[in-house]
C-alpha cells in the first residue's frame, strides 16, 4: 500500500520526514479514514508517517477557559472526559455519534477535521464553538488558523504538504451558554450523516448551574431569558459547513417560544444547499434541517438536550483509560523489515508486513484465522481485536502499529484449556449461528465485561453497535453476553470465598 512506513517519535521527527517528502508523504494517526482512502486508491502516499505514539499528542488541556486537544485525542477520549462533557457538550455529543466504539477508540478529532467531509460530525460543533487549529512545519514554524478558514471545501483544507496539525483549540461554553448536536443517519450507529446540526446559544442571564461531573442530565430551564448570541451550523447540506446566518440574527433578543423556534428553523432551512445522493434527496435534507434545528432549540429551551445521553458511555477500552501506550515508546521504526509484537501472549518477529493492515498480518503472516475479514471498511466488526487492551477494527490499523504492542485475538481468550465465559455462553445460548461474525462479537463482549462486569442490556446493545450479524436478530447474542456476565460474577465470587 505504501513504500515506506515511519513511526515518528516526536513532532520534530514527523516534521523532518514531511519536509523531506512533501506531498509524497501522509500523516496517519487513527487511520480510520486514511486506510480506507489508500485501499480505495483515493490517495497513494509513498511514505506514511505514524504519529500515534508521539508523547503528549493525546493530551486534553484546559487553560484560561480554553480547551486544547492534541492531534492524537480520540473520539472516545472526548466522550470520556468529564470537563468536556460539562463545558463542551455539543462536541462530546458529536464524538459519541461517530461510528461505533471500535472506530471511536482509534479515530481522532484531528483526522475528522483533516478529512474535511461536510458530513463529518465534529465539524459543525467545533465551528459553532469558534475553534481554531495549530499547524506546524519545519520551514514556517507554528501558525494558528480558524476552523472556518482551514476547511476550504469537500476534502480540501489549508494544510500545506509539509505541515502537520498538532492541536485543536476552542473556548468552553460559558455559564450563560448551552448547546447541542443532533445527527440524522440511515441507522443509529455506523452511519454517515444525512444531515447534522449544531446549535449554541448564549442568554442574557445564566441558564445552567454547573453540573456534577458524573451527571449528564441538564436541569430544566426555569427562566425565559432573551438570547444574546446564537450559532447554528449545518453539516452534509453544502460543500462545506453551512452557517444559518439569518436564523442566528433572527434569534438575537428573542425568547424561545414556539413561534420563534418555528421561524428560526425555517430560516435555517434556507441556508442549506444540499444535493441529491444515495443517502437522501435534496428536498428531504432541507426539510430535515428545519426539523432538527427546531428540535435542538426546543431541547435547549427545556434543558433536555442531555436526557438521552448515557450516564456511563460504553467505550470498549477494557480497564484502560482509552490512551494507547505512547509515553515510553522511544524506538524509531523506518520501513523496518521486522515487526516485533506480542500476540496472545506469544512474541513474534514478522518480516515483510510493513505495508499491510493488522488484519492481514494476523491472518497471512501469523496464521491466526479466527479474526475475520468481512467488509475491510470498518463497518462489520468481524475483525475486532484488542490492541493494548482496547477494542479496534484491525482492518483499519496498519500492521507496523503492532510493533512493540500487545494484541489479543479470539484464539487468545481461553485459559488452561477453559473457554472464556463469553465463548461458553455463545455455545450454550446458540448465539454462534453461522459463526463468521462470532469472533468480532466475542471480542467486543470481552472488552465490555472488562470495562463493565455487570452491564445493562442497553450497554450491551451499545457495545455491539460496531458488529454486524447477517444471519438473524441479535437476541441470542445479547442473551449470551448477559449470561457471560453472570458466569463471570459467579467465578469471581467463588475465587473470593
Amino acid at each position: 500500500m505504501w513504500d515506506k512506513f515511519v513511526t515518528a517519535t516526536s513532532i520534530e521527527h514527523a516534521l523532518d520526514i514531511l519536509a523531506q517528502y512533501g506531498s509524497d508523504a501522509r500523516i496517519i494517526n487513527g487511520g480510520t479514514d486514511l486506510m480506507l482512502e489508500i485501499e480505495r486508491k483515493m490517495r497513494a502516499p509513498r511514505v506514511v508517517i505514524d504519529v500515534s505514539r508521539v508523547p503528549g499528542l493525546d493530551e486534553i488541556r484546559f487553560e484560561d477557559g480554553v480547551f486544547h486537544l492534541g492531534a492524537s485525542v480520540t473520539h472516545n477520549q472526548v466522550v470520556g472526559n468529564p470537563l468536556l462533557l460539562e463545558r463542551a457538550y455539543p462536541l462530546v455529543r458529536a464524538c459519541w455519534e461517530v461510528g461505533a466504539p471500535q472506530i471511536r477508540n482509534r479515530g481522532t478529532v484531528a483526522g475528522n477535521i483533516i478529512t474535511a467531509s461536510p458530513a463529518n460530525d465534529t465539524l459543525p460543533p467545533l465551528w459553532a464553538m469558534g475553534a481554531w487549529v495549530t499547524l506546524q512545519s519545519k520551514a514556517r514554524g507554528k501558525r494558528e488558523i480558524a476552523l472556518e478558514e482551514f476547511v476550504r471545501g469537500v476534502r480540501k483544507t489549508a494544510l500545506e504538504p509539509d505541515e502537520m496539525l498538532t492541536e485543536i483549540s476552542f473556548p468552553a461554553l460559558k455559564a450563560n451558554e448551552c448547546g447541542t448536536f443532533i445527527k440524522l443517519g440511515l441507522r443509529h450507529a455506523q452511519a454517515i450523516s444525512v444531515v447534522n446540526v449544531a446549535v449554541v446559544l448564549g442568554f442574557r442571564e445564566k441558564r445552567l448551574e454547573i453540573r456534577d461531573s458524573v451527571s449528564t442530565q441538564s436541569p430544566i430551564s426555569t427562566l425565559q431569558s432573551p438570547i444574546e448570541s446564537a450559532w447554528i451550523t449545518l453539516g452534509s447540506v453544502a460543500p462545506t459547513i453551512a452557517v444559518a446566518t439569518d436564523a442566528q440574527q433572527f434569534l438575537i433578543g428573542k425568547t424561545l417560544d414556539a413561534e420563534t423556534i418555528e421561524q428560526a428553523a425555517r430560516l435555517a432551512m434556507n441556508a442549506a444547499r444540499p444535493i441529491d445522493d444515495i443517502r437522501g434527496p435534496a428536498d428531504y435534507r432541507r426539510e430535515m434541517v428545519r426539523v432538527l434545528v427546531a428540535r435542538a432549540l426546543r431541547q435547549l429551551r427545556d434543558g433536555t438536550e442531555r436526557a438521552d445521553f448515557p450516564a456511563r458511555p460504553v467505550m470498549l477500552w477494557g480497564k484502560t483509560n482509552g490512551r494507547f501506550q505512547v509515553s515510553d515508546f522511544k524506538l524509531q521504526v523506518e520501513n523496518s523489515d521486522v515487526i516485533k509484537t506480542v500476540v496472545n501472549g506469544k512474541s513474534y518477529e514478522i518480516q515483510g508486513a510493513h505495508d499491510k493492515s493488522l488484519l492481514r498480518m494476523l491472518r497471512e503472516d501469523i496464521g491466526l484465522q479466527g479474526t475475520k475479514e468481512g467488509c475491510s471498511e470498518g463497518e462489520c466488526g468481524a475483525c475486532t481485536v484488542l490492541l493494548d487492551g482496547i477494542a479496534v477494527m484491525s482492518c483499519l490499523v496498519p500492521a507496523p502499529r503492532a510493533h512493540h504492542a500487545e494484541i489479543v485475538t479470539i484464539e487468545g481468550l481461553a485459559r488452561d484449556e477453559q473457554l472464556h465465559p463469553i465463548q461458553t455462553a455463545f455455545i450454550e445460548t446458540g448465539a454462534v449461528q453461522c459463526g463468521y461474525c462470532t469472533p468480532g462479537f466475542i471480542m467486543s463482549g470481552v472488552a465490555l465485561l472488562d470495562e463493565k462486569p455487570r452491564p445493562t442490556r442497553e450497554e450491551i446493545q451499545h457495545a455491539l453497535t460496531g458488529n454486524l450479524c447477517r444471519c438473524t436478530g441479535y437476541y441470542k447474542i445479547i442473551e449470551a453476553i448477559e449470561r457471560a456476565a453472570q458466569i463471570s460474577a459467579r467465578l469471581s465470587t467463588s475465587r473470593n470465598l
